[in-house]
C-alpha cells in the first residue's frame, strides 16, 4: 500500500485534498485473477476499497457487437481512484486494464 493525496471535488467551486491508501496494482491483479479462476460473483471491500467481480455470461451486452458479456473486476471509487480489468477477448485471454488515477496528486501511485 502506498499513501497518496487525492483531489476530491466537493462542490463545483471547491476541492478537498485528502490522503488515500492505494494498493499495489500487482496485488490487485493477483486477487482479480484468483476470483476469475473461481468464476463466481463476488462483491465486498478489499485493500480498503469497494470491489466486485462478475464472471462471464453467455448473453451479449446491450448495444454491443460482443457475442457474450465479459467477466470483469473493478475496485475503487470513480472520481477518486478506480482500476478495472475486463476479459473482453474471452475468459482464457488476458484482461484489458483501465486505471483512473487523474485525481491522485502525488507521483507515489503504485505500478
Amino acid at each position: 500500500m502506498v499513501t497518496a493525496k487525492a483531489r476530491i471535488r466537493v462542490h463545483e467551486d471547491y476541492e478537498s485534498v485528502v490522503p488515500v491508501l492505494l494498493p499495489e496494482l500487482n496485488d490487485v491483479r493477483q486477487l482479480a485473477g484468483e476470483l476469475h479462476a473461481a468464476g463466481k460473483p463476488w462483491k465486498g471491500e478489499v485493500f480498503g476499497w469497494p470491489a466486485e467481480y462478475n464472471p462471464q455470461r453467455p448473453e451479449p451486452p446491450l448495444d454491443s457487437k460482443l457475442s457474450f458479456t465479459p467477466a470483469d473486476f473493478c475496485i475503487g471509487e470513480s472520481g477518486i481512484w478506480f482500476f478495472s480489468l475486463m476479459w473482453e477477448h474471452g475468459k482464457d485471454l488476458p484482461p484489458v486494464e483501465f486505471l483512473d488515477d487523474r485525481n491522485i496528486l502525488t507521483d507515489t501511485a503504485p505500478e
